[in-house]
């Protein structure tokens, strides 16, 4: 494939995408898409589950991640799947179109679905009963560990525990794999990472996914999805579980049902697009946990997460700006570098008239950074004092910083980055706000 198409690619995530408030604010307004999406789903989870899923995450005061997976995890897996579709139709109605779908775990069935091969109350009815056969027959008790490390170091540990039912799980990239088996295994494992200086964090997960653990509930999985209809992909969908395209003549129940025991290998896929010519990468879905993903393993692309600040509106306008069809001959609505000497010759003889000077706000320009940041870092808003250091006060290195810098270009229109740029330059809370004003002014 042409390397120049600079593919765009839709990733839609899995088990840990949801925020508290996402698409709030649209659902409040009546916004018909949001409304219709999640009642339509409300519709079929009510009557296979017994529960719905906008009365819960609308709710004034919504629960946080852990609140929700301790009192209700199947709502959790609806919520996240359902924000997904949602935002996928806010995006398709704002002229967005990606390349390719990507899912990650449970987000390949909204990636199929907003590809088209199944209708919403269909797919809806696929989880619903995915969470039914995962309740009824997974009485393992497992868990699911991130490790701050790559596949090989995750393989020895693995190999040090020798349990039959500790599997890698995922490989989502050279800094982090997830492991899945019975919680003694998972905490064991957790042992060992802190002795070899390894990071390790228990993921919000009621099963061990991607175990063999689960090898029954595959088996009723497949049974109770196969009467559902399945229809022509309108879209590409590449699967890190299978390591390829879907086809139209796959088998979609034995498929998605086979999720439960195959391990993701995200980080292949990542590199198997890029090699393919995958150069803009938007997250379908609350969060940004997949395009922190992509940052870290790919250098370079451009990754936006529409559902990751607190303007949902304004974050889909970026996106669909960054998501297009590179066969259509769309542009981006990113401006392209040009060349100084190329610039000069392309000058007018006479200059044009000055237009008025942009009149910014620093007050409010500073409260948004602060916002950006405090979000993104988790840390209260006031430590982001003019002269706080970056790194040496709150440790945010150079990479993070980078990955920063990045969403405030998104987020402010900032285009693309200066020659030369350097991220040590922007050691302070206070030259950070200074760097986004000087792009706004011009």
């Amino acid at each position: 494939m042409n390397r120049d198409l600079h593919m765009s690619v839709a990733l839609f995530p899995g088990q840990g995408a949801y925020r508290p408030g996402t698409l709030a604010g649209l659902w409040e307004r009546g916004d018909d898409t949001v409304r219709d999406t999640y009642e339509e789903v409300d519709a079929v989870a009510k009557e296979k589950l017994g529960r719905n899923v906008s009365s819960t995450v609308f709710r004034p005061s919504p629960p946080s991640p852990a609140t929700l997976l301790a009192s209700a995890p199947d709502t959790l897996q609806l919520a996240v799947f359902t924000t997904s579709v949602a935002a996928h139709r806010l995006l398709a109605e704002r002229g967005a179109q990606a390349s390719v779908h990507l899912g990650h775990s449970l987000g390949e069935l909204a990636a199929l679905t907003c590809a088209g091969a199944y209708d919403l109350a269909d797919a809806a009815a696929v989880l619903c009963e995915r969470i039914s056969v995962l309740r009824e027959h997974d009485h393992s008790g497992g868990a699911m560990l991130a490790l701050g490390c790559g596949r090989e170091r995750a393989e020895r540990v693995v190999a040090l525990i020798d349990h039959p039912d500790l599997v890698l799980a995922v490989d989502n990239s050279a800094g982090q794999a997830v492991v899945s088996g019975p919680a003694d295994a998972v905490a064991t494992a957790a042992a060992i990472a802190a002795q070899l200086g390894i990071t390790s964090t228990q993921l919000r997960s009621p099963h061990p996914f991607h175990n063999p653990l689960l090898a029954e509930a595959r088996r009723q999985l497949a049974t109770r999805i196969a009467p559902l209809r399945t229809r022509p992909l309108t879209a590409p969908v590449y699967s890190p579980i299978l390591g390829r395209f879907y086809r139209d003549g796959d088998d979609l129940a034995e498929l998605l049902a086979l999720h439960l025991v195959t391990p993701v290998d995200f980080r292949t896929s990542l590199s198997a697009l890029h090699a393919a010519g995958a150069r803009e990468f938007v997250e379908i879905g609350a969060g940004r946990v997949l395009t922190a993903l992509v940052t870290e393993a790919l250098p370079g692309v451009h990754a936006v997460a529409p559902l990751a600040g607190r303007d949902d509106e304004a974050g889909l306008t970026a996106a669909a700006g960054a998501l297009r069809d590179p066969l259509s001959g769309d542009a981006v609505a990113r401006p392209a570098p040009v060349a100084p000497a190329a610039a000069a010759a392309a000058a007018p003889a006479a200059a044009p008239a000055p237009s008025a000077p942009v009149r910014i706000d620093v007050k409010e320009l500073t409260s948004q950074v602060r916002a950006l940041y405090a979000e993104a870092m988790e840390y209260p808003d006031e430590v982001f004092t003019d002269d706080v250091l970056l790194e040496a006060d709150l440790g945010i290195d150079s990479v993070k910083q980078t990955e920063l810098l990045s969403r405030l270009g998104d987020r402010f229109g900032l285009g693309v980055p200066p020659a030369g740029l350097r991220v040590a330059d922007y050691d302070t809370f206070g030259k950070v706000v200074e760097f986004v004003a000087a792009g706004i002014a011009p």
